[in-house]
């Protein structure tokens, strides 16, 4: 083993870089009991004054009886079989998960900001101005002239803005039926559109792994809603021809939708409206470090161009006409509610904190350590990387390996494996984005993992992951037929 100058393991055994899961195992080597398996104790309820039925009705409970100490440990245990991104690195290309900083865990903590969102103007002034703070970032940032803060997730984002092109066209007297989205496009744009009602038209990419111009103009006409384009695009590159690509979609009555999935990319240097973009949504959890939805409270703003704020969803935030505060109120043509009151207040005010910490300079060091950070990772690796040169992201191709595989042997290895088999317009693809958290070590131990895989053969993938607490699963089964309850897996 030898040391780097900058202080990166350099050593070949790339097994001993990474996080390790923990295994446990109890008595008969099974699993870390569950809290009711360690010890319970029988605990009297109810009453002869209940109003629920007998049958639904008990005299007693069975409930964990355990010390603080045995509670700690069971949680800790479980925590150490598991990966996050607190245990290292987290390369998932296009999913863009990345540290979050505790700071805006504490001001999402703060206890002023636990006011109920059913409470009168005037007592939430607090709010309301941070509300329309964030609003005005996020517009300054996206070249936008409006902003909604309503939707709960990007792909809810999404939707969002594909209702507001809907209703605009709608309410200019026309009957536009389809939503043009490139093959590259993430899953959620397609399902959007045909959520909204739309007929989805699929464009090819060119050779170059960008959209084809040739395609675009036979693809739009006097049917084209908008076209959904994220920029830099899922490999990575940057669409040079943005300007064209607007001009042509304009010229045929559409709109020009962006994706925001891949903004860390171009923070503080280009914004998605001053390259003629109508509508886009911001995904928070990947560009301004709030948690990752999975489901649960996310956050997904929209912004605007002028000519589409009368569309934007109800309530929104303003500051009032006389300059005396902020209010909420409803926009002309507005598309109604996409989600309750005027959304998930204390992830926004985390991507608030966020911003306001980072400032501008902030902004751009971070969007120039993404771009920095996906190129050096892309020239360390022994695998194939079509395109380039990359911006956040790049998609590498295992080659005669299956990228599965190579998946789940990168876990044998103490990292996350990156996004695979997608996008298709690389075989095998292995989806790659390390954002802008990653200092030069980490990449290094990334790149270590990737290149002591590239050289092993089928028998060693096929057997992996064998140093996870979970080995390889039956992922077809887990999907078509779940246990969803701990009893019925026991069952």
């Amino acid at each position: 083993m030898s040391d780097d100058p900058d202080g990166a393991d350099t050593s070949d055994d790339a097994g001993t870089l990474g996080y390790q899961q923990a295994r446990w195992t109890d008595s008969d080597q099974r699993y870390e009991p569950l809290l009711s398996e360690k010890d319970t104790t029988e605990v009297e309820v109810g009453g002869d004054d209940s109003p629920l039925p007998d049958d639904l009705t008990r005299d007693s409970l069975e409930l964990p009886a355990l010390s603080e100490p045995e509670l700690a440990r069971h949680y800790t245990r479980l925590s150490q079989m598991n990966y996050g991104v607190e245990s290292g690195p987290f390369p998932l290309g296009s999913c863009t998960m990345k540290y979050n900083p505790k700071f805006t865990e504490d001001v999402a903590a703060i206890p002023d900001g636990a006011v109920h969102p059913d409470r009168p103007d005037d007592s939430v002034q607090g709010t309301l101005a941070v509300m329309a703070g964030l609003q005005d970032y996020l517009g300054r940032i996206g070249g936008m002239d409006a902003v909604t803060l309503q939707p709960p997730a990007g792909a809810a984002g999404e939707y969002a803005g594909i209702l507001i092109a809907k209703a605009y066209h709608e309410a200019n007297g026309e009957d536009r039926d389809e939503i043009v989205v490139p093959d590259t496009a993430h899953g959620t744009n397609f399902a959007s559109a045909a959520l909204a009602g739309y007929d989805v038209v699929e464009l090819p990419s060119a050779e170059d792994g960008r959209v084809d111009l040739d395609a675009l103009d036979a693809a739009v006409g006097e049917d084209t809603a908008a076209l959904m384009l994220t920029n830099p695009n899922t490999l990575g590159l940057f669409e040079r021809d943005i300007e064209t690509i607007a001009g042509i979609v304009h010229d045929a009555g559409g709109l020009l939708y962006y994706d925001g999935a891949n903004l860390n990319a171009l923070l503080g240097r280009a914004r998605p409206g001053d390259m003629g973009f109508d509508i886009m949504h911001y995904n928070v959890h990947k560009t301004f470090a709030t948690p990752h939805g999975g489901g649960g409270p996310g956050a997904g703003p929209v912004g605007v161009k002028s000519e589409l704020a009368p569309f934007l969803p109800s309530p929104h935030v303003r500051e009032r006409p006389e300059g005396s505060g902020y209010e909420r109120y409803e926009p002309e043509h507005s598309v109604g509610k996409v989600h309750g009151f005027e959304g998930n207040w204390l992830v926004l005010i985390k991507a608030y904190a966020y911003i306001a910490r980072l400032g501008d300079p902030g902004l751009a060091d971070a969007s120039a350590k993404a771009v920095l950070n996906a190129n050096y990772l892309a020239t360390q690796l022994d695998y194939e990387v079509p395109f380039g040169p990359f911006h956040h992201e790049f998609v590498a191709s295992a080659g005669e390996q299956d990228a599965a595989d190579v998946a789940k042997r990168m876990l044998d290895y103490g990292v996350h494996p990156p996004t695979t088999k997608w996008p298709e317009t690389v075989g095998e693809a292995l989806m790659t984005e390390p954002t802008e958290i990653e200092g030069k070590r980490t990449l290094d131990q990334l790149a270590a993992a990737f290149d002591a895989v590239a050289g092993e053969d089928d028998t060693t993938l096929d057997a992996a992951p064998t140093e996870t607490s979970a080995r390889r699963i039956d992922q077809v089964a887990a999907a078509r037929t779940p246990r969803l309850s701990w009893q019925a897996l026991d069952e």
